[in-house]
């Protein structure tokens, strides 16, 4: 059988590129090999957020896109993505000032339209003592401000079942094994239910996230292998010791940490070191831990966290091979094509949560050169994404 395309992954990158191209009115086989947002997809820090971090580093244009791709999850998936209110705490050593983080917080509601959503505030002392018993000395100012919480899983599953409510199809668990690529199309062959099959396609896209290097060397003519980096972020679940939501600067090394309530724990990352084991290996290390508690209770020294509470996970992020810190990396979607004029294999990496729609979106149009004309099936600005408990195929 012939698609015109084949996705490997059902991380969210898989399933955002699965809906726009099923909208688009192509034909869609996305192959997984475990379970929708099995790897990176449902361990990421649980945002829907414009970034405001990459402020800092000149990022207008990506917190530009995660604004607006905020805004629109809050409109498409309101069961899914709800705003929360952030508090961040400056102190007399802080990095950053009351001044500066007031023009970050002014350029980031500017951003994003002056839209009720960006709007900030700075709490006056009288309402200090109602931040979860937050460290008051040397307290300097408070900002309040919004972003959005998801369940990442969830979420995944909600884009996946509105691509396969489109016509696009699910084969999993399946195992990608190989493909040839030609002029014309690729063969694509992957185990499932103990048998190998192969189809056909135009064009073959890889968002096999962290795995995305494995995938590629399997594909025939040989294609150079992208020179990237993985970096672990890990995240403890601790017992709900906050009900307020906290961005914090992390005293050791001033990168930034969230405390957020999530579905009853509460949750704290992220950590940013660089990975070389297989991207299954993935976990918290202790020193990762002691680093999060550390900074936790820093701000919060009356917490009492018993060691058999915590639990944790780690994500792989996807992000271009540098001499500089991870924390410093730009966080733009990494697009690698075997041939930039009529692609038969293309690879999404990194990218954000967030903004998996224009990613989707920047993946179709530069593959227009190899897929044909078709009916617009839908717009993926308009759809609706519901809950789903469980995804059939």
């Amino acid at each position: 059988m012939k698609y015109d395309l084949v996705i490997i992954g059902a991380g969210i990158q898989g399933a955002g590129v699965a809906q726009a191209a099923v909208a688009a009115g192509y034909s869609v086989l996305l192959l997984e090999q475990t379970a929708p947002a099995a790897g990176t997809s449902s361990k990421s820090s649980k945002l829907i957020h414009g970034g405001l971090r990459y402020l800092e580093s000149a990022q207008f244009g990506l917190v530009w896109e995660s604004l607006y791709e905020r805004a629109l999850l809050l409109k498409l998936a309101p069961e899914l993505v709800k705003l929360q209110p952030l508090h961040i705490p400056l102190y007399k050593d802080s990095t950053r000032s009351p001044l500066t983080i007031r023009a970050g917080l002014s350029l980031y509601a500017l951003l994003a339209g002056l839209d009720k959503n960006a709007m900030f505030r700075s709490l006056p002392k009288t309402s200090w003592g109602d931040l979860d018993g937050l460290k008051q000395e040397n307290l300097q100012a408070i900002f309040r401000y919004h972003e959005a919480q998801t369940d990442d899983a969830a979420l995944t599953r909600a884009v996946l079942h509105s691509a396969q409510a489109l016509g696009a199809e699910l084969h999993m668990p399946a195992r990608f094994v190989s493909a040839q690529r030609d002029a014309s199309c690729c063969k694509v062959s992957y185990e499932i239910a103990g048998r190998q099959d192969s189809v056909s396609c135009r064009v073959l896209v890889n968002c096999a996230g962290p795995w995305a290097r494995d995938v590629l060397a399997r594909v025939q003519p040989a294609l150079p292998l992208p020179d990237v980096d993985l970096v672990r972020g890990s995240h403890l679940l601790l017992p709900p010791l906050l009900k307020q939501y906290f961005y914090l600067e992390a005293p050791q090394d001033r990168r930034a940490v969230f405390a957020l309530p999530w579905q009853g724990k509460l949750l704290l990352g992220t950590t940013e070191q660089l990975h070389t084991e297989a991207p299954e290996k993935a976990h918290c290390t202790a020193v990762e831990q002691e680093y999060l508690l550390a900074t936790l209770l820093h701000y919060f020294p009356h917490l009492n966290v018993v060691a058999e509470q915590i639990e944790s996970f780690a994500g792989l992020r996807v992000l271009p091979r540098s001499d500089k810190n991870a924390f410093a990396r730009p966080r733009d979607v990494l697009f690698a094509v075997d041939n930039e004029h009529q692609p038969r294999v293309l690879s999404v990496m990194g990218g954000k949560l967030t903004t998996y729609r224009a990613t989707a979106q920047m993946v179709l149009s530069r593959l227009q050169s190899s897929l044909p004309k078709k009916d617009i099936r839908a717009d993926t600005s308009r759809l609706p994404l519901v809950p789903v408990e469980k995804i059939l195929c």
